[in-house]
C-alpha cells in the first residue's frame, strides 16, 4: 500500500514510524512532513490545509490511505472532502471533529448524555462573562471555544487574573477567532491523564494510558505549552478506573456522537482528570495527542495499519489491539523561549549517537535540513523517547539520550515522569 500521512510535528513523526513497520506499508509519504520524517518517508511540500492539492496528490500517485494527523484539517473537513473523491481517510468527519473544534459543543454534549465533567457557563458577550466571573469563586478555567494549538486554556486564581485572562482571550483575540465563545469553567483538583482511543463509530478501543505535562518549566510553572514531556503509563490509572472510564466516558462519547447523527471514525484522545469525587473529562481531541503518540505507539504491539484499516471499515471489534507490558517516557528539547518568541536555524549535534542508542528513539518535530545538516525549525523542536521494562527505566533511558543531543538554547524539563 502507498500511504499518505497529512502534518508535520513528533506525531506526525512517531505515526510514520509505527506505520513503517507495518508489512502491509509499502510506500509513504508525508505532506508537508519535517526534516527527521524524511528519514522514514517522502516529503511532498504541501501544507496541510491545502485540501485541492492534497487530494489531486492522492489521486495522481495513487495513494491507497490517507492518514491526517492534525486539528486543524480535521475540523476543516478534510476527510468530507477526500471521502467525496472516493478517497480512503482515516480521521472523522468536520461534524464529529467539532468535539475539539468547539469546547462549547462538547461541553454542551457531556451535559447532555450525562458524561462527568466541570462545571462551566459559555459566553459570546465579553461584558456577560466579566459580570459572571465577578461573581464567581476562584480559582477559575477560561477556554477559547476553538483551535487555539493547545494553548487556549488559562488557569486564573483570582479576580484581577481572570479579568486579565478574559481581555486576552476575548478583547485581544490572542487566539484569534477561537476565543469568540468563551467556556468559563470549575476549577478542578486531582491528577491529570490521557487516554487516546482507536474508534470506528460504534466501536471504541481505548490505547494505552499517559500523562502529559503542558507547563514550560520544571514543578508545573511558567506557561502551558504543546507539551514538553509525557510517560505511559500513567502511575494512577488501574485497571478498575479503566472500566470505570468505559462505562462512564468512553463508550457513552461514541454513542452520544452517534445518537446526534455525528458517527466518529479516527482517534478520540480524552484528557481525564482523577478528582476526589472521580473521574472527569478535561477536553476531548479528534486525533492522536502530541507528544502523547510519541509514548504511546511504541507501546502498540498490533498493526498499525490493520487498526487504521478496521476504524474505516467500521470491523474495529474483529481487531485484537495488543500492547507491550513496557514503560515510556518522551522527553521534549525545545528553543530557548518557547512558547513565546524563539530563534530558529542552530545545528543539531548528536542525533546520530541518541539514535543509535539501545531503547532510544528520536523524534522531530520542529526540525529542518541545511546544507547537510539538521538544524532548529520550530518551538518543540525534538523528542527523546525512552523504553524500559518499567517507567523508572524508561525515564533514566530518555534522559541519557537528552544528554547526547545538543543545541544552542536547547531547552527541556528535568522532571517528566516524576510527578
Amino acid at each position: 500500500m502507498k500511504v499518505l500521512v497529512v502534518g508535520s510535528g513528533g506525531r506526525e513523526h512517531a505515526i510514520c514510524w509505527k506505520l513503517s513497520q507495518s508489512p502491509k506499508v509499502d510506500k509513504i509519504y508525508c505532506a508537508p512532513g519535517n526534516a527527521g520524517i524524511g528519514q522514514t518517508a517522502e516529503l511532498v511540500p504541501i501544507g496541510a490545509m491545502e485540501f485541492d492539492k492534497l487530494i489531486d496528490f492522492a489521486k495522481s500517485e495513487k495513494i491507497d490511505f490517507t492518514v491526517i494527523g492534525m486539528d486543524d484539517p480535521l475540523v476543516g473537513g478534510i476527510v468530507d472532502r477526500f471521502e467525496a473523491e472516493g478517497l480512503k481517510v482515516f480521521g472523522p468527519r468536520a461534524n464529529a471533529a467539532i468535539i475539539e473544534g468547539s469546547k462549547a459543543f462538547s461541553k454542551e454534549l457531556m451535559k447532555k448524555y450525562n458524561i462527568p465533567t466541570a462545571a462551566y457557563e459559555t459566553f459570546d458577550s465579553y461584558e456577560r462573562a466579566l459580570e459572571y466571573i465577578k461573581k464567581g469563586s476562584f480559582p477559575v478555567v477560561l477556554k477559547a471555544d476553538g483551535l487555539a494549538l493547545g494553548k487556549g486554556v488559562l488557569i486564573c486564581n483570582d479576580l484581577e487574573e481572570a479579568e486579565a485572562g478574559l481581555k486576552t482571550i476575548m478583547v485581544d483575540k490572542k487566539f484569534g477567532e477561537s476565543g469568540n465563545k468563551i467556556v468559563i469553567e470549575e476549577f478542578l483538583t486531582g491528577q491529570e491523564m490521557s487516554v487516546l482511543s482507536f474508534c470506528d463509530g460504534k466501536t471504541i478501543v481505548p490505547m494505552v494510558s499517559a500523562q502529559d505535562h503542558k507547563r514550560a518549566y520544571d514543578g508545573d510553572k511558567g506557561l502551558n505549552t504543546g507539551g514538553m514531556g509525557t510517560f505511559s503509563p500513567s502511575r494512577v490509572y488501574t485497571d478498575e478506573l479503566a472500566d470505570e472510564c468505559m462505562k462512564t466516558i468512553y463508550q457513552p462519547t461514541v454513542d452520544a456522537l452517534q445518537k446526534e447523527g455525528r458517527p466518529f471514525k479516527g482517534i478520540i484522545f480524552f484528557g481525564l482528570m482523577l478528582t476526589p469525587k472521580g473521574m472527569r473529562v478535561i477536553e476531548y481531541n479528534a486525533r492522536f495527542g502530541d507528544p502523547e503518540t510519541q509514548v504511546v505507539l511504541p507501546r502498540l504491539k498490533t498493526d498499525l495499519m490493520e487498526i487504521f484499516e478496521a476504524c474505516v471499515e467500521g470491523t474495529l471489534d474483529k481487531i485484537n489491539v495488543e500492547w507491550e507490558d513496557s514503560g515510556t517516557a518522551c522527553v521534549v528539547l525545545a528553543s530557548g523561549g518557547y512558547p513565546e518568541s524563539y530563534t530558529k536555524g542552530y545545528e543539531i549535534t548528536g542525533l546520530e549517537a541518541a539514535e543509535k542508542a539501545d531503547n532510544i528513539i528520536v523524534f522531530h518535530a520542529g526540525t529542518a535540513l541545511k546544507d547537510g545538516k539538521f538544524v532548529t525549525n520550530g518551538g518543540r523542536v525534538l523528542g527523546i523517547t525512552g523504553i524500559g521494562k518499567d517507567l523508572d527505566e524508561a525515564i533514566r533511558t530518555a534522559y541519557k539520550g537528552v544528554e547526547l543531543v545538543d543545541f544552542k538554547d536547547k531547552h527541556f524539563r528535568k522532571d517528566i515522569g516524576i510527578k
